[in-house]
């Protein structure tokens, strides 16, 4: 046994054990240093490490309420010397209502956050390509959280992930005429969100090991519809991504300010802020509690004072200079190769009265044009009349993104479309792929529910499988721009767009979790031509 002796000697073994503690600590901590704050993120074994809430933009508060975000003050971060604890979510964005009887108000105004998942071995050296997530919900109401990508980099430890926090309802997309002039206020403010959380990867996420030539952006429903105007925007957002992914493309009507006056009366109004001058409502609007305001955005789905009720992104002249599928007919968008597609049941309602439910979804359509629809959705060319009722009020909304967008970027770069044909077990009907049906399985049985809100179900192992294989797609597009090269090998290759066909995703039906269900069809051609009558009738779409 060895003996000590000296009191010196063990005053140094001391000094050297603490060294060494606070060595392995040291190592098993994860910190990311990006010059102007150090950030400390959480292990998820064997190899993921997320850093959650890390602020991309200065707080939209106060004065700040309905204007474009400003960045970060990173000169006085820098004053903090010490680590940031990034290792649980942050508060995430003020909900607005679900639409199912609930009331929004949830979340924080102080949310302009990105959550960052990266490979535990990740340097500043790296250079990994980069996935940047835009959430759905209807630019109303959701939660990062929701959707987490802890498995997606343990699966596949060589990609960045960003997740991005942006406002929403009438916080991220509160709109009048009088916003023309930035000393009342910002359109798209929620947009503009976006685009400087894709600015804040530029310029730090090499610190995470991510690099910033090679970025995605990804998005389903209204996060898609986010993809898409990235797409087209000006102000230099087409240069901050070099690829796009887009499930289930949210074509929504996009008003001017002019159509949303009556919806801000409406909502200042019910905010205790109406019948001043514009200068005195909005401020008084700006010192409103987020409760009012929650229940002044909540309240407009019973406004009957115009068609349009809800806070959309607009064309503004100056970001989104015109009608997204107007630019890309045109060939006015940024030119880089995209995943396409939807779910095959998928719409925005199940009434009959087609005609109607289009007229309320998009005001300027005239008599003439429904009398088109009738024609183009003709219920004779449908098997059932749920898939001609799903069809014609799904295809304007939600199916035909993938036409549109394959059409377009066909003529200059890569194209994947596809149909996403599997059910949520928890929610759909047995044979019916609803809404959002991929991000269940994609992301262990998510759910949404109200106020930020979800419910996570879990994944059996044939799900398992699937899943598995549907994020080797996602993630191979990322790395290499094509699902083909790093994907699982029990997939098929996956054409693409230019052979009209298009991969269905699906499981297995014997329920192996060694074989793979996915399967190429080709494209119906009713399909192709019904969108292409869509996509002509964009004007009075808007969209």
């Amino acid at each position: 046994m060895l003996q000590i002796r000296s009191a010196g000697l063990v005053a140094f073994i001391g000094i050297v054990v603490s060294v060494l503690a606070s060595a392995v600590g040291a190592e098993t901590q994860h910190i990311v240093d990006t010059g102007y704050a150090k950030y400390l993120g959480a292990l998820t074994p064997p190899f993921s490490v997320a850093f959650l809430g890390v602020p991309y933009a200065q707080p939209p508060v106060g004065n700040m309420r309905f204007r474009a975000p400003k960045a970060l003050d990173t000169e006085s971060l820098k004053l903090n010397k010490g680590v940031v604890n990034a290792t649980t979510y942050p508060d995430f964005c003020v909900q607005g209502s679900i639409g199912q009887g609930d009331a929004g108000g949830a979340g924080s105004e102080d949310c302009l956050k990105v959550n960052i998942y990266a490979p535990s071995n990740a340097t500043f050296h790296s250079n990994l390509p980069v996935l940047v997530y835009i959430h759905g919900g209807g630019y109303v109401y959701g939660n990062p959280r929701n959707w987490p990508f802890d498995h997606w980099i343990n699966q596949s430890p060589n990609v960045v992930v960003v997740s991005v926090y942006y406002r929403l309802d009438s916080f991220g997309f509160l709109a009048h005429p009088s916003f023309s002039d930035p000393a009342n206020g910002d359109f798209n403010a929620g947009l503009q969100d976006q685009i400087l959380a894709l600015k804040w990867v530029q310029e730090n996420i090499a610190s995470f090991g991510g690099n910033p030539s090679k970025v995605t952006i990804n998005g389903q429903s209204a996060g898609a519809g986010s993809v898409q105007m990235h797409m087209i925007a000006n102000e230099g957002a087409k240069r901050l991504f070099s690829g796009g992914i887009i499930q289930s493309l949210d074509s929504s009507e996009m008003p001017t300010a002019e159509q949303q006056e009556p919806l801000f009366n409406f909502f200042a109004e019910q905010a205790g802020c109406g019948e001043q001058s514009i200068t005195a409502t909005l401020a008084c609007l700006r010192n409103a509690s987020v409760s009012a305001l929650a229940r002044a955005q909540d309240a407009g789905a019973n406004f009957n004072g115009s068609l349009y009720k809800v806070w959309n992104p607009m064309i503004d002249g100056k970001i989104l200079p015109d009608l997204p599928t107007k630019l890309l007919l045109e060939g006015k968008f940024a030119h880089v190769p995209v995943i396409v597609g939807s779910t095959s049941n998928e719409t925005t309602s199940t009434s009959t009265d087609i005609s109607g439910t289009l007229q309320r979804q998009f005001p300027q359509l005239t008599a003439s044009d429904l009398s088109e629809f009738s024609v183009v959705y003709n219920r004779s060319q449908f098997s059932s009349d749920e898939e001609w009722i799903r069809t014609s009020n799904g295809e304007p909304n939600l199916r035909c993104g993938r036409e549109k967008i394959g059409d377009a970027v066909l003529k200059f770069n890569n194209a994947w479309t596809y149909r996403y044909n599997q059910p949520n077990p928890t929610q759909n009907e047995p044979g019916i792929t609803e809404h959002a049906a991929e991000n269940w399985m994609m992301f262990l049985g998510t759910n949404t529910g109200f106020n930020g809100s979800t419910v996570f179900t879990g994944l059996n192992a044939v799900e398992t499988a699937f899943s598995e294989e549907l994020i080797a797609y996602w993630l191979s597009f990322v790395r290499a721009e094509n699902p083909n090269t790093f994907k699982l090998a029990r997939s098929p290759e996956w054409p693409g767009f230019q052979t009209n066909q298009r991969t269905v995703l699906q499981e297995d039906p014997g329920n192996s979790t060694v074989k793979s269900g996915v399967f190429v069809e080709t494209e119906f051609a009713g399909d192709a031509s019904r969108c292409a009558f869509v996509a002509a009738k964009s004007e009075h779409l808007q969209n």
